[in-house]
């Protein structure tokens, strides 16, 4: 049984390693990572959040539903144009147990390139909600975090309804 990993558990904060071989463990893995991210209404979910320290992630298309799973995924390319939107994460928790958000700047589209469940390489270019939630989960897989683009004062304000549920 898998289990959502918090804020200041530090597997979040770990550059993961590529997947090697695509095992059933795997895929078992990311069917449940599937049902832990809709049974908690997210639109993706990295690896590291569920203490896995490897290169994958599930996704949502919030417009038709379709699921994405990600192995080794990585951005190839990014658009110079930003686009300022809300984020959360089921992450990063606050009191209510309910995710924090914040504004953050994204580039609006990007290229990305990943193996799928069947072994086979896809590249797609994404743009709005979907480049968001595909930037926002590969950043997981290098220990980044959506309250790491804040600014100091933005960043506190995040942490201390995080640090209350504590």
């Amino acid at each position: 049984m898998l289990q959502m990993k918090l804020c200041g558990d530090l597997v979040l904060r770990e550059k993961c390693t590529p997947v090697d071989t695509i095992t059933p463990e795997i895929l078992e893995t990311l069917d449940e990572m599937v049902k832990m991210m809709d049974e908690q209404h997210g639109v993706g979910l990295a690896a590291p959040q569920v203490g896995i320290s490897k290169r994958f992630l599930v996704m949502k298309n919030p417009v038709n539903d379709e699921v994405i799973k990600m192995i080794n995924p990585v951005i190839l390319s990014r658009s110079d144009e930003m686009v300022v939107k809300e984020e959360g994460c089921l992450s990063v928790l606050g009191s209510d147990g309910l995710p924090v958000f914040a504004d953050v700047a994204r580039p609006a589209k990007v290229s990305v390139q990943w193996t799928g469940i069947d072994g086979k390489q896809n590249t797609a270019n994404m743009s709005g909600f979907r480049a968001r939630i595909v930037q926002h989960e590969t950043d997981h897989l290098d220990g980044i975090l959506f309250i790491d683009y804040l600014s100091p004062v933005k960043r506190e304000m995040v942490m201390s309804k995080v640090r209350r549920k504590k």
